[in-house]
Parts: structure tokens; sequence; C-alpha cells
């Protein structure tokens, strides 16, 4: 069976961008045959980009393809990194050292209501340095993998992968996310 719309489709792969290092690459996401990236086709769960690179591929087959950033999560955007005042991170009147720390990702709420994942990077004395950037905002994305499953969806699979509390929109069987979003 060919991965096309409405198909349940199970992959391995690395995922890597490149380092300040002339052809050398990091890995920055792996999913494996016990931890597959599980999702149906077709259902705006992935980058379209990517999609289109896997689409007809069947069990076995192996892929290596890269998006550019436009086809990925977009470039950099300086003006996505602001600082944010250091009381809206209070809890009873006290900053949440615990919770809010460099290097943590955060979900935010913006003024239109819209849900936003935020990356700490600095906490200064009245201000915390926020980057609303996807991670991987600005970088080529290097996928090199195998199909190790494509089958007809059931109402069982559709109804895990859409629910509404998973935390990055595509929920796993495992409730074990590999998404870049999630972490």
């Amino acid at each position: 069976m060919k991965i096309s719309e409405d198909k349940f489709v199970a992959l391995t792969y690395d995922l890597t961008v490149e380092t300040e290092q002339e052809g050398e690459r990091e890995l920055m996401e792996r999913a494996t045959k016990e931890h597959p990236l599980s999702f149906i086709f077709g259902m705006g769960m992935m980058l379209e980009a990517f999609e289109k690179n896997i689409e007809g591929l069947i069990v076995g087959d192996k892929f290596s393809f890269s998006l550019s950033p436009e086809e990925a999560y977009g470039e950099y955007i300086q003006e996505n990194v602001t600082e944010l005042p250091k009381k809206i991170f209070e809890v009873d009147g006290k900053f949440d050292e615990e919770k809010v720390g460099e290097g943590m990702t955060l979900p935010m709420m913006d003024t239109q209501g819209n849900r936003l994942m935020g990356s700490v990077l600095e906490v200064k004395p009245d201000v915390v340095v926020m980057d609303f950037n996807h991670p991987l905002a600005g970088e080529t994305l290097y996928f090199d993998g195998s199909v190790i499953d494509v089958h007809e969806v059931t109402p069982q699979e559709i109804a895990e992968m859409t629910r509404e509390d998973s935390a990055c929109g595509h929920c796993h069987p495992d409730d074990e996310c590999g998404c870049t979003d999630c972490q």
C-alpha cells in the first residue's frame, strides 16, 4: 500500500540541521521503530513539503530529503524575541523560578487569545527575554529514514490522533511525542 490521502503512516527518521562547522550536522530529533512518528497522511498534521516528499512510498522504502526554511518553519525573525515583565510570571506574588528559567519552553497566550510556545532566553532582574520563533526557524531540515507502516486508518487511530488534549495537536498511541513543539 502506498502513502496517500487518509492512510495511517509510521516512519523512522533522523532529523538533522547544519552546524557552524562546514559539512557537519547536528541530530535534532530521532523517531525509532520503538517510538515511530505516526500520523494520518493528508490531515494537516505534518508540514506540507514533508508529506510531498514521502507521498507514494511503501513499507520498506527509504527516504532522504531536505526542507528549506521556507518549506519548514520559516526564517528566524528577530522581532519575535521580546522582553516581558517578570511580574506576569508570578504565582501568589512570587516569581516562579521553577517553571521559568533559561532554556525552558512555556505555553503563552497573545492579546488575541492565540496560544504560542515561547522559549526563555534569559531571566533579567525585571524582565524575561522570550523567543517566539519556532525552535527550528531559519534551519534547513534534513530527513533520513524509512517507512515502517502504511495502512487504512482505523476509527480508533482517527480518535487518538485528533484528540484535542494533545499538547502538539498530533497525538501518539503511547502518548509520547517527538515533536519539537512539545519539547
